[in-house]
């Protein structure tokens, strides 16, 4: 490796997504790529180096709720206990207002996927950035995700400005995916079971 940097010190991340440079981060789930998810370049440099379809839109991750005034969102309270929970991905729609400046993101789908990560060090690290984060896996599309910094750096070498080693990552289970569209749609489930998504949000479906 040429220019990347290694670090155990996730700390260490913060100035570089300040600047919209590219990150691999052990996230919640898996080891993800992060950056500035209002860097429209930055962005684009994550659909290149992953091979991404380009209709498939990121997921983000904020440390706080009031995170969703950057893209105009105003949560439901059905949304914002799920959220609140951390852990768990929720499908957003995105205002028509704000959808033309956030196409980059939703790819045309109107709508985005925010989680509040259930881990003190990410969430801390958010906060330090004062910006939401998008996080895709860290692997090359339709490969699978890096368990540990040497598959990562295999995948994507100097593409990635910094890596954040975390260990091994062995059985990681994907965040749930839920969206609300009248009822509760349950798109994935992951590591939080349905029984306690509905026990989260105290009604029956």
């Amino acid at each position: 490796m040429g220019s990347s940097v290694i670090t155990s010190d996730i700390q260490k991340a913060v100035s570089y997504l300040k600047e919209g440079k590219l990150t691999v981060i052990p996230t919640d789930t898996l080891y993800g790529i992060l950056t500035d998810a209002l860097n429209k370049e930055s962005i684009e440099k994550v659909y290149k180096i992953k091979k991404r379809s380009p209709d498939k839109p990121l997921l983000i991750l904020i440390p706080d709720i009031k995170y969703l005034n950057f893209f105009g969102i105003k949560p439901s309270d059905r949304e914002k206990k799920l959220l609140n929970h951390r852990g768990i991905t929720v499908i957003l729609k995105i205002p028509e207002s704000k959808r033309r400046k956030f196409q980059y993101l939703h790819r045309g789908k109107n709508n985005l996927g925010f989680r509040i990560p259930d881990r003190k060090d990410l969430i801390d690290l958010l906060i330090k950035v004062e910006k939401p984060l998008v996080a895709p896996s860290a692997n090359i599309e339709n490969y699978p995700p890096a368990k540990n910094i040497d598959e990562a750096v295999k995948y994507f070498g100097d593409n990635i400005d910094l890596y954040v080693d975390g260990g091994e990552i062995n059985d990681a289970e994907p965040s749930t995916i839920v969206k609300f569209d009248g009822g509760l749609n349950i798109l994935r489930e992951g590591k939080t079971p349905r029984e306690e998504v509905l026990k989260i949000l105290g009604e029956a479906y």
